[in-house]
């Protein structure tokens, strides 16, 4: 198996790609794309109203089971884009806490862990009631990520020296860093950065359109920032994750991270061109270009919409309950359920949990015929209940995830086992 990739650390030399300006966060200005550009204002009116309309397409009771998927899905493609390949069966068997004997396998099934650990507790509003785009809760979101990794796993090489630097969880880098071409600000600089970042982004200062618009200029600023010695990737997507749900367009049932990974070399090359010093005088009054944030910004909101479409197409009843039913009658064609399953299902998916009683009138049988379909259902794992008595909640296992939401992830039969190359996976997205 292929040995996991390991972050490259290069302390920065004594030059900077954009000047350093006093210690008041100058540097990455603009911090916003001016007002009026049309293009730009148009993505993120297009964004609001996709997410509008896809916000009450799902029961509220079938929220949740679609949530625990999205939540295995972004990780497994957040981690993709770091360079991590975690096959979604390995991160299944994670959140079982059951861990494979290999360690390089295991560590990364860890991460899995943490990375939908932290995201579960944004999306139960567990997180701090602080503005997302902050430093305090930048920290949080390393913190609670990195306290759970293995410590395999924490730390940064110098790819020219072998040099290491342990990766401490929530604690800011003390020294410099270049990320690619670019050099990130110093450590001295830490302060002034995040400071003027929280400033720029926080959403009680912006209106509608301008909070939106702010998801992508954010989502770059940060990383810019690389405010850690590592981890700065996941925590800005979990950022822009939390501060999509913060201005009521995200949910936990769709991911930005999805398009991201599947778009990954142009995400990869917007973020690297909005590092770029201003081009010329007509392009913005900041340090940095304009024109790249401008471009940044509206393949991010494009991405995010995207990803809306997506799902809103995935969970639209006729095509679901179409695949529903397809499955079902395999199933009871290969004898693991009885006939009137599908009925049942349906029923759970349009409505919610299913009381018991009321399986003999959905599925139109006898009790014993009722009692024997609930059994099946119960045993193949999409119903689960809490007692012997309590209605039965639909339930999701790994080997229905193909059959019932195509394109979540890659086809599991083309997938190579966790640890593999992330590369190749990317490729083929």
């Amino acid at each position: 198996m292929a040995k996991a990739k390991y972050p490259a650390y290069k302390p920065a030399k004594n030059t900077r790609l954009t000047p350093a300006g006093p210690l008041s966060g100058d540097g990455m200005t603009p911090v916003l794309p001016p007002e009026g550009k049309a293009n730009l204002e148009d993505r993120a009116f297009d964004l609001i109203r996709e997410a509008s309309a896809f916000a009450g397409q799902v029961p509220i009771e079938n929220q949740l089971l679609l949530s625990g998927l999205v939540r295995s899905m972004n990780c497994y493609y957040s981690n993709l884009i770091e360079g991590h390949h975690t096959h979604p069966r390995d991160i299944d068997s994670a959140l079982h806490r059951n861990y494979a004997p290999n360690p390089e396998k295991r560590n990364l099934q860890y991460e899995a862990a943490a990375h939908i650990h932290v995201q579960t507790l944004i999306d139960e509003r567990r997180d701090p009631a602080i503005e997302p785009a902050s430093a305090d809760y930048a920290i949080w979101l390393h913190r609670e990520f990195c306290s759970l990794m293995p410590p395999d796993l924490l730390y940064v090489e110098n790819p020219e020296t072998g040099e290491r630097k342990a990766v401490l969880p929530g604690v800011l880098r003390d020294g410099g860093v270049a990320v690619g071409a670019h050099i990130a600000p110093p450590a001295a600089e830490l302060p002034a950065y995040l400071k003027r970042f929280a400033e720029a982004y926080d959403s009680t200062k912006l209106y509608r359109t301008r909070q939106v618009i702010a998801l992508g200029a954010a989502h770059h600023r940060f990383a810019w920032i690389h405010p850690f010695y590592d981890g700065n990737g996941r925590v800005v997507r979990l950022m822009s994750h939390a501060m999509l749900l913060r201005t009521g367009l995200g949910s936990g049932m769709w991911s930005v991270a999805r398009g991201l990974a599947r778009t990954v070399e142009r995400y990869k090359a917007l973020l690297a061109n909005a590092d770029a010093p201003r081009y010329n005088a007509y392009d913005g009054r900041g340090m940095l270009s304009e024109l790249a944030l401008i471009a940044f910004c509206e393949y991010f909101l494009e991405t995010c919409t995207d990803q809306v479409r997506f799902m809103s197409g995935l969970l639209a009843p006729k095509g679901l309950l179409a695949r529903l039913e397809a499955w079902c009658a395999a199933e009871v064609a290969a004898k693991r359920l009885e006939r009137g399953s599908f009925e049942v299902l349906r029923e759970a998916w349009l409505t919610g949990p299913v009381p018991r009683a009321s399986v003999l009138n959905i599925a139109h049988v006898k009790e014993r015929q009722a009692r024997e379909i609930t059994s099946r259902l119960l045993a193949r794992n999409v119903f689960v209940s809490e007692t012997p008595r309590a209605p039965l909640r639909l339930h999701c296992p790994i080997d229905t995830l193909e059959a019932w939401f195509p394109g979540l992830y890659p086809p599991f039969s083309r997938m190579p086992e966790t640890g593999a190359a992330a590369g190749s996976m990317l490729g083929m997205l």
